[in-house]
């Protein structure tokens, strides 16, 4: 294999493949790292915010393709990450890479901090056929090489992989340690900095900071746990409520988060959000379903059935709640107006309410950012 290296020293492979689980092969040209990457292979349809992705953990295990043509145009830096650490995802997939970024924040070319992160990637196919194809087929395990031109041995590769549900990834990519949270969201003039009366713990099953600035600016002091702390060790901590957070892989592998949730019912209000929002449904007893090709994406229209109001939401999921598991307990209060999917819920007794999109965005659009100030106003009327 021969490598070329552009102006900013990025290395680039002239010969990568993409070979699927069911056979499909594509050819490209190498980026990022040289090697190999295995995972689920899904596609995202932003247009922006491919360091938020990158970095956002619920992509563990999996390799993102992106729908839009043109990805690295504006670089990346420091304060576009969604977590700490760097890149979560296995490998990524682009029709165009250019790395000659042009925007006053860039700090580095987005070749040069996957290749500085270890994660490879291809540019040059048809991501319009791979994303008709997994529309078609349903997302599936795959591999990206730069190493092994043989796509039988690719195959074999993928093969032998036993899938990504039967990982917990969240005991990975959670914090070590429990810490504080101040900073709140970005604003151009600057914010009203309120003073925090509510205090939150948040279970970390892989979160992004953008749920953690938007909770600063509803009011609330941010406490954050590693997602295998006790439930007696969250009520020590004397929180006012428990955020429950995103994060990646199949809820019913994450059989501690389930059973301490199940403690916390009750004691305190609880708001999930994604995979925290699939581990409440657990928690209470209800199943889970697995999408043919998830919902990845800042584009998906959504229902508040509260309000009649329709919202565009940043999502990224592969499991839903089955609402009809819970019936009797939950009301069903959001709905995805793409495929009908369940999108939210309300527990009629307790002060229990989850969304399976993003409110935080991060990337995306902030329709939905109001959800944190509704579950203020839900820990405010528990409270008095």
């Amino acid at each position: 294999m021969s490598v070329q290296r552009s102006a900013k020293g990025q290395v680039f492979m002239n010969k990568a493949l993409l070979v699927l689980a069911d056979g499909t092969v594509f050819e490209g040209k190498g980026f990022g790292a040289p090697g190999e990457a295995i995972g689920e292979v899904v596609f995202n349809t932003s247009m922006t915010g491919y360091q938020e992705i990158l970095t956002d953990s619920s992509y563990k295990g999996q390799i993102v393709t992106m729908t839009y043509s043109q990805i690295g145009n504006y670089g990346v830096n420091k304060e576009d990450a969604e977590s700490a650490g760097g890149p979560k995802v296995e490998g990524f997939i682009v029709r165009e890479y250019l790395d000659f970024p042009s925007n006053w924040r860039s700090e580095l070319s987005l070749g040069s901090y996957l290749q500085d992160n270890n994660i490879s990637c291809i540019e040059g196919i048809d991501t319009r056929a791979l994303t008709r194809h997994l529309r078609n087929h349903g997302a599936q395990m795959g591999i990206i090489s730069t190493v092994d031109p043989d796509p039988t041995s690719l195959l074999g590769k993928v093969k032998a992989h036993p899938g990504i549900s039967v990982f917990d990834y969240v005991s990975e990519v959670t914090a070590k340690v429990p810490y504080s949270w101040t900073e709140g969201c970005w604003k151009w003039h600057g914010a009203e900095k309120q003073t925090p009366s509510l205090k939150a713990v948040v279970y970390d099953f892989g979160i992004k900071f953008n749920i953690l600035r938007n909770l600063v600016d509803a009011g609330f002091e941010v406490r954050v746990a590693p997602a295998s702390t006790p439930a007696e060790a969250v009520l020590d901590m004397a929180p006012d409520c428990i955020i429950l957070s995103n994060g990646p892989g199949d809820p019913e592998s994450v059989t501690y988060a389930i059973e301490n949730v199940q403690k916390l019912m009750g004691k305190r209000p609880i708001f999930g959000i994604c995979l925290g929002h699939q581990i409440l449904g657990l928690a209470m007893g209800g199943k889970t379903y697995k999408l043919k090709f998830g919902h990845h994406g800042g584009n998906h229209p959504v229902k508040d059935l509260e309000t009649g109001s329709v919202e565009i939401t940043s999502q990224n999921h592969n499991y839903c709640v089955d609402i009809h598991s819970l019936r009797g307990q939950t009301k069903l209060t959001h709905r995805n107006l793409y495929d009908g999917t369940e999108e939210g819920m309300r527990h009629v007794e307790l002060p229990i309410m989850s969304v399976q999109h993003h409110p935080e965005a991060g990337p995306g659009p902030n329709d939905s950012a109001h959800l944190f100030k509704r579950f203020r106003e839900m820990v405010i009327k528990y409270r008095s």
